[in-house]
């Protein structure tokens, strides 16, 4: 049975710590329960397990963002892979959406990435894509998770029957070209200049290429990691450095990454951000006048600004909410066969093109819109106005279930009564870090704030250790 660093069974881990799986695979601090080397090797194990009882021959594609922790992370799954007879296809560093398309195009039986995302570079985490390129469900995650703790790996493979490692070099250009089918064959992006940030991640040696193949003046940023600069002070989370390169060069556009590239921010001429809810609110009804809104359905979260539901619900297109998290966002596509949808934070979905979130894709789709049409990016979020929103972080000692937080659910109740039918309230927590999530939306921007902070006194007083400072 794997051990860990401190000669813990998995079964006297599993007993005391919270489940492997969050809304987004396994994440944490490298090197820290549960994102180790030993759970790695195990996971790899697991998926190689569930894997084996489907019969015949299999093979997994394992990627990887520039964390220095990935290197460890990938010798330890593609090991655990090969240990129980399945095949890996190794192709480095690419984004998470490009991994899923490599697992499809390969016809591999799972895909897994090794990233944690937008998180600093000392966080790391795993993502498994099934044949589909689709995320698993809760069921085959619970599934793997109980193999792992419980050690029951099945009976090894025989000698001549382990699995073998391939590394595959092609994989950045094969995407390039999928990618750029996304959009019309006589429609380029000649005349335009745009400002590029990769976070210094999986984008580096692919987003560039994708704008510039496509005839647009590219200026890059970004774009040399070195393990240690993953998402530090760049890309989506941090694109005030890329909102000033866009007015220094006078781009027309910026557009920003986070680590995996499975999510964007873009930036406008005139330097103000454009965040997941305008590029959703610009490419649905840009969908919609051309007819190309499958079903006339849009599906988004709950943490999307009450404005943008009004408005798609004026434009006539139905509104379908889910949880946090864009595996629930596809989900619920599926579900109910839509086929575009998204999240605040940047992750858009075009199902007809992607089975998951592609920033590169989603900004392709805008500059696209803005070529038809002829208008700045400005222009395209002129008819969208959004409620003022509020959204404050609380660090917490221990996820306590809500239900149970009697001074939290009081004032909820009180600050939903004040706001009436004009706004909303949401507490939540975050499903890949400690954190406590405060949401508060209205029409007036004043009550807005009072609404939020008081909840946030809250949640410190029961449960927080510490507030970050606030996001509107």
């Amino acid at each position: 049975m794997t051990s860990f660093a401190n000669n813990e069974s998995l079964d006297m881990i599993g007993e005391h710590m919270k489940r492997l799986f969050g809304t987004d695979g396994i994440r944490g601090r490298a090197n820290l329960y549960p994102t180790t080397p030993e759970i790695a090797l195990a996971l790899g194990k697991a998926l190689a397990t569930v894997l084996r009882r489907q019969g015949g021959n299999h093979r997994v594609v394992v990627g990887k963002d520039t964390r220095r922790s990935c290197y460890f992370f990938e010798n330890a799954i593609i090991a655990g892979l090969c240990s129980m007879g399945v095949d890996t296809l190794m192709v480095g560093p690419l984004p998470t959406p490009g991994v899923a398309f490599i697992t499809t195009a390969y016809r591999a039986a799972a895909g897994i990435m090794i990233s944690a995302s937008h998180n600093p570079f000392f966080d790391n985490g795993i993502k498994i894509f099934n044949s589909e390129g689709y995320k698993l469900s809760d069921e085959l995650e619970a599934e793997i998770e109980r193999i792992v703790l419980s050690g029951d790996f099945g009976a090894l493979p025989a000698d001549h029957e382990v699995g073998r490692n391939k590394r595959i070099d092609d994989v950045a250009g094969r995407y390039i070209e999928n990618v750029k089918s996304t959009i019309p064959k006589g429609c380029t992006l000649a005349g335009m200049r745009l400002v590029i940030d990769c976070a210094n991640g999986a984008a580096c040696r692919v987003a560039p290429l994708v704008f510039w193949e496509l005839g647009a003046e590219v200026i890059v940023r970004g774009d040399e990691p070195n393990g240690l600069n993953i998402n530090d002070n760049c890309g989506a989370l941090y694109p005030q450095a890329l909102q000033q390169s866009v007015l220094d060069h006078q781009a027309h556009v910026g557009i920003a990454f986070d680590g995996d590239a499975d999510r964007v921010q873009m930036v406008d001429e005139n330097g103000q951000l454009v965040d997941g809810d305008q590029i959703m609110a610009i490419c649905a009804q840009h969908l919609l006048e051309t007819d190309a809104l499958i079903n006339r359905r849009v599906v988004v979260t709950v943490m999307s600004n009450y404005g943008l539901i009004k408005y798609l619900q004026k434009l006539g297109i139905e509104v379908i909410t889910t949880k946090v998290g864009d595996r629930y966002v596809i989900q619920g596509m599926r579900d109910q066969d839509a086929y575009f949808g998204g999240e605040q934070s940047g992750h858009l979905i075009f199902r007809q093109y992607s089975p998951t979130g592609d920033g590169i894709i989603a900004a392709l789709q805008v500059l696209r819109i803005m070529k038809e049409t002829g208008k700045s990016l400005t222009q395209l979020t002129s008819s969208f106005k959004r409620y003022p929103q509020l959204l404050m972080n609380v660090h917490v000692r221990k996820k306590v279930p809500l239900e149970q937080l009697k001074l939290v659910n009081d004032t909820i109740a009180q600050m939903e009564a004040l706001l009436k039918d004009t706004g909303r309230v949401l507490v939540r927590y975050s499903g890949t870090e400690n954190l406590c999530r405060v949401m508060v939306e209205g029409s007036e921007q004043e009550l807005v704030k009072n609404c939020c902070h008081t909840l946030v006194q809250a949640v410190e007083k029961e449960i927080g250790a510490c507030a970050e400072s606030a996001v509107i």
